[in-house]
């Protein structure tokens, strides 16, 4: 499985943003996909998942802020981010999720900078 994220960028606190991921390859080895983001000098950590179902999961620090929703005939999900914070700004990360729930692939990350 391929992945291929967009949408990072530069945006100001409060602002919006929204970041793609692109899912190519044998796609029936996955049961979903997602986002992690690791910050300057922090580990990375889990942000948000999908499963083919299209059942949901996020990490508090972006509940309520944030919706990720996926295209199957594109096979590409969306990280609709909003409220933006500072301690927002991170490289992103987009995740494929195996069946037995293990993170299997990851993209290259897209750098996302909240900042005035």
């Amino acid at each position: 499985v391929q992945l291929v994220e967009s949408g990072g960028g530069l945006v100001q606190p409060g602002g919006s943003l929204r970041l793609s991921c692109a899912a190519s390859g044998s796609l029936g080895s996955i049961n979903g996909m997602g986002w992690h983001r690791q910050a300057p000098g922090k580990q990375r950590e889990f942000v948000a998942t999908i499963t083919r179902s299209g059942s949901t999961s996020y990490a508090d620090s972006v509940k309520g802020r944030s919706t990720l929703s996926r295209d199957n005939a594109k096979n590409t999900i969306y990280l609709q981010m909003n409220s933006l914070k500072t301690e927002d700004t991170a490289v992103y990360y987009c995740t494929a999720v195996s069946w037995s729930g293990s993170y299997s692939e990851w993209g290259q990350g897209t750098q996302v900078t909240v900042s005035s």
